[in-house]
């Protein structure tokens, strides 16, 4: 019979998981804005060229000081510490169980985007309100003066997007994202741990605590070239 975890045993692909999404978050953050600013600018702005991603975060330190380019954050780290958390510490903890279900033995790459994409859904059914109002926050000082909505915080954002829309609104656009969601999650985290075993391999890393820095390395860097 397998050994039960402890409760910090099986809090720990969460809680380690849910803090590296919402630290990366907090660093990409204006590079997401700019992104999103670009996207819309085309529509709003039809016919003229769209400003380059350096033009458009220096315009808006300039404008509107450096505290612009992190508007939205707050929704943004809202955003990881539910999807981020769910999609990792699930797919770590769905992982595992199947692995137990396999004797302890490695389960194979189909068995691992099959975990990918499960928590990936499920984490993206959590987590969707907090892209509404990451977007809507983003988005929302590009709109013309009269029409802006001025939200004050993602809490704000949440709360008034269910009162004068409805509850539904925070779920506009869900479908697509699932499958975004776990085709991310397969690409990331299925991908990631099929190369950790690849290269564990390739290394003669035994991976008994856990795999060496060097594997880990390699798994990151086979895994995300497997992405671009």
């Amino acid at each position: 019979m397998p050994e039960s975890k402890s409760f910090a045993q099986i809090a720990e692909p969460f809680v380690c998981g849910g803090s590296a999404a919402t630290f990366a978050s907090i660093v990409i953050h204006p590079m997401d804005l700019a992104k999103v600013r670009m996207q819309l600018y085309g529509q709003l702005n039809p016919g003229k060229p769209v400003p380059g991603f350096t033009t458009l975060l220096t315009n808006m330190v300039k404008n509107d000081g450096i505290a612009s380019v992190y508007k939205g954050v707050d929704a943004a780290i809202g955003r990881q510490l539910v999807y981020g958390t769910a999609r990792i510490g699930l797919h770590r903890a769905i992982s595992d169980k199947m692995k137990e279900m396999n004797e302890g033995k490695p389960i194979s790459f189909l068995m691992k985007t099959l975990s990918g994409m499960m928590s990936g859904s499920i984490a993206v059914c959590i987590g969707t309100p907090f892209d509404i109002a990451l977007v809507r926050l983003q988005s929302d000082s590009m709109a013309p003066v009269g029409e802006r909505k001025n939200y004050k915080n993602v809490f704000d954002a949440l709360t008034r997007t269910v009162s004068e829309e409805g509850a539904g609104a925070l779920y506009k656009g869900l479908v697509p994202n699932i499958l975004r969601g776990m085709s991310m999650n397969v690409g990331m985290l299925a991908c990631y741990d099929q190369a950790k075993e690849t290269v564990g391999k390739l290394l003669n890393d035994p991976m008994v605590n856990g795999p060496a820095l060097t594997t880990q390395v390699g798994a990151s860097c086979v895994a995300v070239s497997l992405l671009v």
